[in-house]
């Protein structure tokens, strides 16, 4: 930390949790080991299902790849210029006049112990957010604190205050809702994929013709986008409340 106090970076300090890199891994087994059942069982009649297990064995490496790299890549750093945060592959700087504030914010439900609870991201004058890396409750007792200390040790570099301006807020609680929307829609697109599973099971088994293709990717990724541009459109109306923490 310099003379000013706001030089300073943030990087992993701490290890996950060990189920956080188990967890992972053993659903895709899971799935992997399904995929190959179906595939296997799929060989003597019908199409079958041989993309399944490469399919899942690639995403599994990349799941693994990105862990890692947020683990060991990912960091924020302050700087008198600006704040710089470095994801697993690439970085993103914004100068002290481009950021609009800096926010503590409960990590989505249901992750549990699993995830961190509460992160900070980083909003611009256009309502847009970035995650600011290793600046959580896993790596800091009191991450809320750190971000007040940075805010009040970054105003003098700063030509604007750190007040709030309503057209941004607005953008704010807008993109809110638009992540909401697209959340709950992948939600359900990944519930309709196991449906389909069950579908294709039976399919299988009594005979029918199956097909993967459709049943795997086009019908989940349909009911996906549909109930998000649903929600989307019901939600714009009526915003959720910013979810970040208050003093």
């Amino acid at each position: 930390m310099d003379e000013s106090g706001v030089e300073r970076e943030y990087r992993r300090r701490r290890k996950p949790p060990l189920a956080y890199l188990l967890l992972p891994g053993l659903l895709m087994m899971n799935a992997f080991i399904q995929t190959s059942r179906v595939s296997h069982d799929g060989d003597g009649g019908g199409s079958g299902f041989w993309w399944g297990p490469p399919a899942f064995a690639l995403l599994m490496a990349l799941t693994i790849a990105r862990i890692a790299l947020e683990q060991f890549r990912a960091r924020t750093r302050v700087t008198a210029a600006g704040i710089t945060a470095q994801g697993p592959v690439r970085a993103r700087t914004w100068a002290w006049s481009e950021v609009y504030d800096i926010r503590v914010e409960q990590a989505p439900r249901g992750s549990g112990r699993m995830a961190p609870q509460w992160l900070t991201y980083l909003y611009d004058f256009q309502g847009r957010r970035f995650l600011l890396w290793q600046l959580n409750d896993w790596q800091l007792d009191d991450p809320y604190a750190e971000v007040a200390e940075l805010c009040l040790a970054a105003a003098p570099l700063r030509s604007l205050t750190w007040e709030r301006r309503p057209d941004v807020e607005e953008l704010i609680l807008r993109g809110a809702a638009r992540r909401k929307a697209w959340t709950w829609g992948a939600y359900g697109g990944l519930l309709v994929f196991f449906l389909m599973l069950m579908v294709d099971i039976w399919q299988i088994v009594v005979g029918r013709p199956d097909h993967p293709f459709v049943l795997f990717v086009c019908v989940p990724l349909a009911s996906g986008v549909v109930l998000a541009a649903v929600l989307q459109w019901y939600w714009s109306t009526r915003p959720p409340r910013s979810p970040a923490r208050q003093p």
